[in-house]
Parts: C-alpha cells; sequence; structure tokens
C-alpha cells in the first residue's frame, strides 16, 4: 500500500467483468466532517458512476452491514438516506449474488450486478474498511 491513503472501501468484482467499488477520493471541502466519494459500477453491459458523501456514521454502519452479510443476511446500506444506496442480496434474481445500486432522488436508476466475489471476500472488506477509517477519520471533525 505504501504511502498512499487507502482509496477503495468497497471492491467486489468477478471473472465475467462485473464490479461495484466504493472509492474514498479525499477530505470534503464543503464540509469538514466527511469524505468525498464515488460508486464505480463496471459490467461489459453499463458502466457509470455517483458521487456519495461519507462520513464516521456511514463507515460504521458498513461494519454492522458486513457483520450481517457474515451472518448470511442481505443488505441494504444507506438506504433510508438521501442519495444513492447499494443493497447486497446474497441469492439474487439469478440465483448468485447481487449488488443493486439505486439513485432514486438523483437520476432514479436502478443497476443489478450479479457477481460472485471470492470467499474471503467479508474479511477483506473489514481489512479495507480498517484501514479506511485508521487513515480518514481522525481528520474529520464535527
Amino acid at each position: 500500500m505504501g504511502d498512499s491513503p487507502p482509496r477503495e472501501l468497497v471492491s467486489l468484482a468477478d471473472e465475467e467483468g462485473n464490479s461495484v467499488s466504493v472509492n474514498v477520493l479525499g477530505r470534503s471541502p464543503r464540509w469538514a466532517a466527511g469524505l468525498d466519494a464515488e460508486i464505480v459500477v463496471r459490467t461489459p453491459f453499463v458502466s457509470g458512476r455517483i458521487d456519495l458523501a461519507l462520513y464516521v456514521a456511514r463507515l460504521e454502519s458498513w461494519a454492522d452491514m458486513l457483520d450481517r452479510l457474515d451472518a448470511d443476511e442481505d443488505v441494504a446500506w444507506m438506504r433510508m438516506s438521501s442519495g444513492p444506496s447499494i443493497s447486497i442480496q446474497l441469492t439474487g434474481e439469478r440465483d448468485c449474488p447481487e449488488v443493486v445500486v439505486e439513485d432514486e432522488n438523483g437520476s432514479m436508476v436502478t443497476v443489478r450486478i450479479p457477481l460472485v466475489p471470492p470467499d474471503d471476500w467479508i474479511a477483506d472488506h473489514r481489512r479495507r474498511l480498517r484501514q479506511v477509517m485508521d487513515h480518514w477519520v481522525p481528520m474529520l471533525s464535527g
């Protein structure tokens, strides 16, 4: 990782070329308690990105989502807030895991991405979250 700050909070991808990631872009210049981030979707069919605000409560909520996923529960992260949300259904419409990215308040677009993450993906995402929180949270105020 070197001296560069951790950027990838979420990185779900499969061998078919489908991926969903949440990337931390840096501290928000508009909000001292927040981080600018983005959700990026890439598939052979459709690709896109949307801006996302992250703050400590959202990062803590992601930790809760990882615990629920580890208990074989589907999750909806950021569902009750304004802005985009990410749902992970462990058995989706195509009998494999699916990530659903919704932007109900903005573009009103929903994208459903079937993908099969590697076996250790939850542990990997706990490590990613820990790195993001260790690096970025001490810089935030509020």
